[in-house]
């Protein structure tokens, strides 16, 4: 597949050089019907599910009949913890409950690729090649994103995604206490906060992490993969070593002992 081309950043703002992007992660057509789907089901399963109420036969009380069927007037009752009583119990309301959904690996994978394909097309996607962030700053970190030219638009300021590596961690502890910005390393990417922030900013290891990581898996690729498990089992077997056998114990000493009691008693018996 051809490639594109995005020009990194340095933490002054000034073009540093350009990068190839894979155009199966950032060049495909956005699937709004997948993207729509996977991010409703993440939204979903961050849900605790933990809401509880009571029904008629599980709120305390109300055991008796509060007065008899007929002869007084009033409208007819068998419990005053009915739904329509005043602390009574609730009808179909909420119960404890999982609000995951099931949602197929290749869907994630696309809707993933569509999001950062989304991003790219509308100029959204930045990729600084070196922040140059010694010790924890955050004053220093502010000063790179003014750089960069994230200002406020429509009396808002942009929310920012930056994607770092597990590595970056004075990077992380930099940017991580301004309020617009979310830090997330590589391997927690997903399409639900690449499209509930405005503009995503890879840093130069992220982004070649991202590119080897979630590249789409190819029929010669998977055959290579399995090709190379075969090899390292065969390695394995090969590297057993073979039981070692135990030497027998020598019991010579007791046969001759045997022997001479056995000519001892022979004599004894000639005599």
């Amino acid at each position: 597949m051809a490639n594109l081309k995005i020009t990194s950043k340095t933490n002054t703002g000034t073009d540093a050089k350009a990068i190839d992007l894979n155009e199966a992660l950032f060049g495909i057509k956005p699937n709004q019907a997948v993207l729509h789907q996977v991010v409703v089901a993440q939204m979903a399963a961050a849900r605790q599910g933990t809401h509880s109420t009571k029904s008629r036969s599980e709120v305390r009380g109300g055991g008796a009949k509060p007065w008899r069927q007929k002869g007084t007037g009033r409208a007819r009752h068998g419990s005053i913890r009915s739904p329509i009583w005043r602390g009574g119990g609730v009808a179909h309301g909420p119960q404890p409950r999982d609000y995951s959904q099931k949602t197929p690996k290749k869907m994630i994978r696309l809707a993933l690729y569509s999001a950062l394909s989304d991003r790219q097309q509308e100029d959204s996607l930045t990729v600084i090649s070196d922040f140059k962030i010694d010790k924890p700053n955050t004053k220093k970190a502010a000063e790179i994103l003014t750089a960069l030219d994230f200002r406020p638009a429509k009396d808002r300021w942009p929310s920012i995604l930056l994607v770092l590596t597990r590595e970056e961690e004075t990077e992380f502890l930099s940017f991580r206490n301004i309020t617009q910005v979310q830090c997330l390393v590589v391997d927690e990417l997903n399409s639900y906060d690449i499209l509930a922030n405005d503009h995503i900013v890879f840093s130069n290891a992220a982004l070649e992490v991202t590119q080897t990581r979630f590249l789409p898996k190819t029929k010669k690729s998977v055959e290579a993969k399995k090709a190379s498990k075969a090899e390292t089992k065969v390695e394995a077997k090969t590297e057993k070593k073979a039981p070692v056998k135990k030497a027998a114990a020598k019991k010579a000493p007791a046969k001759k002992a045997e022997v001479e009691t056995s000519e001892t008693t022979e004599k004894a018996g000639d005599e």
